[in-house]
């Protein structure tokens, strides 16, 4: 058409005249898109757009998500497993330093040979040794412990003649009761409740998913001789003698067969002794020609045993939380824990045991006897799990409503099928990968939300879009527009899979716990990327089609509004001047190094503080009692009483139980601490439950703080120390503070441990110190003089065992009464009043040669002196512990630490050099005296130093991405500078909301990279297009900023409404508010700094070097 014509033509074809342009422009269009081939995203998206298997698809992966619920265990926490061997070796009689030198230095030297043994402790104490061999995390258990048996056997004929054989007792987390069941009475003895629960035992034990059943407190049924001295004078009878003549007669045997006419008898010979008639009925002597009973020189009683342990079960405040009549109870008590087989369900198995005990009320638990369930962390497991579920369902929600308001109603559709059919997959996905529903694998799902719906965010909007240009037919807007935003979409995909992964490598006890969340994130983003490109096309082709059906007029309209809308016009009212002026260019790139500089300084000065992971908000806590060496049971009884009397009054309790000489049902924090080893006269624990956390208002460790200050002012006068043990969160240690002292003598290590602990004690926020160092507690030793011995015709070893039975007691065999479940020994024993003096002991009388009675004390002599005290080993160096925690003052150890070594550097050694203090690593020197960090401390920094790795492993795989890409060196350092900026956000936010710095703020640092690199491709990605198409590097800059700006809000969005529901967590706390708060202000850079870098970069060399430009 000429000039002419147009101009002779314009006043009648006004109208059509803006029909052709629009013709024109959609031709343009058209033409732009459909010149380029179809990438692998565009033809993906084709293959799946008419595709009857699309729906099947959809339908399918909620069924299989839906299966994988229903299957998969749940925990509460990740099953960590850290193989631990316990060896037990006795060496009777033998002292501490000769159990050291001769059994468990050779004993520990092998065992550390063996491979993936990464700690080793030992402990020589008299008569015996204790040895914890500790695999590296992962290490499968079975093999651990044949490679231990095979070690041990192959030394066995080294050790010396008298060593016991040492017994290997594997220890997985599987061995942690999951419930505990407390049987409490009015009326019933503790003798009672012990026969009940051992009924109970057999019961429960039956049950196929229960592995292991402990009874804890009450006496069990003994048959008890209890020899009286002067009865045993008077018929001329020892206590040996007593003994083998009972060990003696309570034989019976099959003695074979004989033919009797013709038919074949079978014979047997002897008989047991069958109650405590017949074990008075023994004969142990004759005297004048008349028998010596058993029950003229013992009185002898079928009853409880002599006390070694007591359990009490008291009542506070909140009792009637648990249906308990009332507080102020104080009643004798029995507990049951059960341990679960491995990948049992927690929840399924306590809901079939609590059905059982119902069951069995009546016939087994009689009307007077009551049973509180003290423990119970199947329901914790449902609690947590099932409100981690709702997390996830109210995040999707969240998500799609989001959706409908920013885009629309079919926008929100498609996302609302996209969530859950990529959420079905993970969880398939995660069960089929052998995790467990747990606070961290679902958290792991929450988190991933807000990012998995940006693939599906980025493709349906962009199908949008080219649906509103009406450039051509919907099946092919729909198809390119999926091809156009496929590639970066794959990159960013894998750039966040890149960010995400490596911290599945991360090492120690925290690598598996945390492991779930890079797994399944991956899981998660891996499918939404194949959802993006096959669903979500399928279901916005068929959603778009009624808007495609509008009449054309509108068009123009729509695509102004889609290309010059509010957000776009805006944005590029703030970027053009950033653009054209130099000037204005430098002074914001220096005022965001500023703000970087800022934020960074935060963690310098204080501000944001850093922890390995926040205090969690259980409902429970255990206060650990040590009373000194020398303590009788009693005392520490009375102590622990006492103690426990405080919880009476105290709101938020609803139960406690006492255990003293013995230990508390354990959890994983007490596996590794070995607390189920704790026995003996002078301990005590006492488990303290609270009531429910939302009808408190205080968490877990503000009560146990308050606890603590309560407590230390009753033990102190009681002469007790205490620790008031936290459950966790995350892989447990020994102690929150550990000193390790290493050095060349054991005197020298207990001096410098000795100021170590006064340090520790006089520093304020450091609470519950204590140390692995045995208070001077007295001891007898009885000497027997040989040559008197041998003149009056006794040996050593006749005193030594008379002692022993008389003192300690010895079982000469058992009665066999068929109406018994349980076993019923025969225990002998000195009358308890006779034994409580040594002079007392020694007026027993033994057999010489001759028949003549030898009284103790004309062959032996007492001697006074002190116990000997425990020796330690760590990694076969001798070390002294010193032990702490922080409360208060300070709440993490790093600070605590960096207080102390103020002080510590003070100390001067043995040597006469200062101490040296190391963090890291073992003593290399052993020569001198070395101080070593342990506990949380140890832990924080393999953490820390393990994801620190993999931050520069995320920084090189998202480098070289993007090199194999952009093919240039220098456009991806652009788009990977918004990463560091991530740290505006985050740690001033940590310090503003009193959020430490956790390992799980690292994880949602480390995740932003992938997340913050994405928005950078988008935009990178759309100036080159634009570019390519012929658009000046100003116009091409600011308007893929425009345009790119909306779906780069709404992903971002998205992410933050996801995150926000883990702030709720204690533990993911620092994740949430990391990924919100880098989110938010590192997007606000990232849209101005890298239009403005990308754009001095190509101003510098030249856009036709950097693109392709047709």
């Amino acid at each position: 058409m000429t000039d002419e014509t147009r101009g002779t033509t314009a006043p009648k074809e006004e109208k059509p005249s803006l029909q052709e342009l629009e013709q024109a422009r959609r031709e343009a269009l058209r033409l732009k898109m459909t010149r380029r081939k179809l990438g692998m995203a565009g033809r993906i998206g084709r293959a799946f757009l008419e595709s009857k298997l699309t729906p099947l698809l959809i339908v399918g992966s909620l069924l299989l998500g839906a299966f994988a619920i229903m299957v998969t265990p749940s925990e509460e926490e990740p099953q960590i497993q850290v193989p631990m061997i316990d060896v037990m070796v006795g060496f009777p009689g033998a002292t501490a330093e000769e159990v050291e030198n001769r059994v468990i230095t050779p004993l520990e030297k092998l065992l550390y040979e063996i491979e993936n043994v990464e700690y080793i402790y030992s402990i020589s104490r008299p008569s015996g040794g204790f040895i914890v061999v500790r695999f590296l995390v992962g290490t499968d258990p079975d093999q651990a412990a044949v490679r231990v048996h095979s070690k041990i056997a192959s030394i066995m004929d080294e050790l010396p003649e008298g060593v016991v054989a040492p017994v290997v007792k594997p220890r997985t987390i599987d061995d942690v009761p999951v419930v505990a069941y407390t049987l409490h009475s009015r009326e019933s003895t503790s003798t009672e409740l012990r026969r009940v629960a051992d009924e109970l035992k057999r019961e429960i034990t039956k049950h196929p998913r229960v592995a292991q059943v402990w009874v804890i407190g009450g006496q069990r049924r003994v048959v008890r001789v209890d020899f009286d001295r002067e009865r045993l004078a008077s018929f001329n009878v020892s206590l040996l003698q007593a003994y083998q003549a009972l060990k003696s007669v309570n034989w019976r045997l099959p003695a074979g067969s004989t033919a009797v006419a013709n038919t074949e008898v079978l014979v047997e010979v002897g008989e047991f002794l069958a109650d405590a008639a017949d074990v008075g009925n023994v004969v142990v002597s004759a005297r004048g020609g008349r028998p010596v009973y058993l029950r003229d020189v013992a009185e002898i009683a079928d009853g409880p045993e002599e006390p070694s342990s007591y359990v009490w079960l008291g009542t506070g405040p909140g009792a009637p939380e648990k249906g308990l009549e009332r507080a102020g109870l104080d009643l004798p008590a029995v507990t049951i824990s059960v341990a679960k087989k491995p990948g049992t369900n927690a929840v399924d198995m306590v809901t079939d045991l609590d059905r059982m005990l119902s069951r069995l009320e009546g016939r087994i638990i009689p009307s007077d006897i009551e049973i509180l369930k003290t423990r119970d962390y199947g329901a914790t497991a449902k609690e947590k799990s099932d409100e981690l579920l709702k997390h996830l369902w109210s995040a999707t929600l969240a998500v799609i409503l989001l959706m409908w308001i920013t885009l629309s109603r079919r926008e929100a559709i498609v996302v609302a099928v996209v969530i859950p059919v990529t959420l079905a997959l993970t969880l398939a996905a995660s069960y089929f990968f052998g995790y467990t529903l747990n606070r961290v694998s679902l958290f792991a799902l929450v988190f991933s939300i807000g990012i998995l719906v940006d693939d599906a965010i980025v493709v349906v909007e962009n199908i949008h879009r080219h649906i509103k240009l009406r450039w051509g037919r919907i099946k092919d807007a729909t198809v390119y527009a999926v091809d156009e935003v496929g590639n970066p979409t794959i990159l960013a995909t894998f750039a966040i899979i890149s960010a995400l992964m490596p911290l599945a490598f991360v090492r120690g006890l925290m690598g598996p716990y945390m492991r779930p969340i890079p797994i399944n994130a991956s899981a998660a983003m891996l499918f939404s990327l194949g959802v993006a490109f096959t669903i979500s096309p399928w279901l916005a082709f068929r959603l778009f089609k009624k808007e495609a059906a509008k009449d054309d007029v509108d068009s123009a309209e729509d695509h102004q509004t889609v290309e010059e809308g509010f957000l776009s016009r805006n944005y590029s009212r703030l970027m053009q001047p950033l653009i054209r002026s130099r000037v204005m260019r430098y002074l914001f790139l220096a005022g965001v190094a500023l703000m970087l500089a800022g934020a960074m300084a935060t963690v310098a000065v204080g501000f944001t503080t850093v922890k390995m992971l926040p205090h969690d908000n259980k409902s429970e806590v255990q206060v650990v009692i040590d009373a000194p060496e020398g303590f009788t049971l009693e005392q520490t009884n009375a102590a622990a009483r006492e103690l426990a009397g405080v919880f009476r009054t105290m709101p938020e309790v609803t139960d406690y139980q006492v255990y003293v000489g013995t230990s508390a049902p354990f959890n994983f924090n007490g596996l590794v601490r070995h607390y189920f080893l704790r026995s003996g006269a002078n301990v005590a624990d006492i488990q303290v439950n609270f009531v429910h956390k939302e009808k408190r208002d205080l968490q877990s460790h503000d009560l146990a703080k308050l606890v603590r200050d309560m407590l230390v002012p009753v033990a102190e006068p009681l002469g007790v120390t205490l620790k008031v043990a936290e459950i966790p969160p995350g892989p447990p240690v020994m102690s929150t503070l550990v000193a390790e002292v290493y050095g060349p003598t054991m005197e020298g290590r207990l001096t410098i441990a000795d100021q170590v602990r006064e340090i520790f004690a006089t520093t304020a926020g450091v609470v519950d110190v204590d140390w692995e160092v045995e208070a001077a507690g007295p001891r007898l030793e009885i000497l027997v003089d040989r040559e008197k011995a041998i003149r009056a015709g006794i040996t050593v070893e006749q005193v030594v065992r008379t002692v022993r039975v008389a003192l300690n007691g010895a079982d000469a065999g058992l009665i066999h009464d068929p109406t018994s479940r349980d076993s019923v020994p025969i225990r002998l024993r000195l009358d308890r009043a006779q034994r409580a003096h040594i002079d007392d002991l020694l007026q027993l009388s033994v057999h010489g040669n001759q028949g003549q009675m030898v009284p103790l004390s004309a062959v032996a002599t007492v001697v006074d002196g002190d116990r000997e005290r425990s020796r330690y080993h760590k990694n076969l160096q001798p070390v002294t512990y010193v032990y702490g925690d922080v409360a208060g003052r300070f709440e993490a150890p790093v600070y605590a630490i960096l207080e102390l070594e103020k002080r510590l550097a003070e100390i001067i050694t043995p040597l006469g050099e200062e101490l040296e203090i190391i963090a890291t690593s073992m003593p290399e020197d052993s020569t001198r005296y070395i101080m070593k960090w342990d506990g949380e401390w140890h832990i924080t920094y393999e953490v820390f130093r393990d994801m620190g790795i993999a931050f520069a492993v995320v920084m090189v795989l998202i480098y070289v991405l993007m090199v194999g890409w952009f093919k240039s060196f220098i456009t991806p350092v652009i788009i990977m500078v918004p990463i560091p900026l991530t740290l505006v956000g985050i740690l001033p936010a940590h310090g503003i909301f009193n959020v430490f710095f956790t390992a799980t703020s690292m994880i949602g640092f480390i995740a932003l990279a992938g997340i913050i690199v994405r928005n950078s491709i988008l935009l990178v990605d759309f100036i080159n297009l634009e570019l390519k198409a012929g658009e000046p590097l100003e116009e091409a800059v600011v308007k893929a900023g425009g345009v790119r700006l909306l779906p780069i809000l709404l992903t971002q969005l998205s992410t933050i409404v996801g995150a926000s529901f883990m702030l709720s967590d204690p533990i993911f706390q620092g994740l949430a508010l990391a990924m919100i708060s880098g989110i938010i202000v590192s997007t606000a850079l990232t849209v101005g700094v890298i239009p403005v870098l990308y754009y001095m970069y190509l101003k510098t060399v030249g856009a036709e070097n950097v693109v392709e430009i047709d």
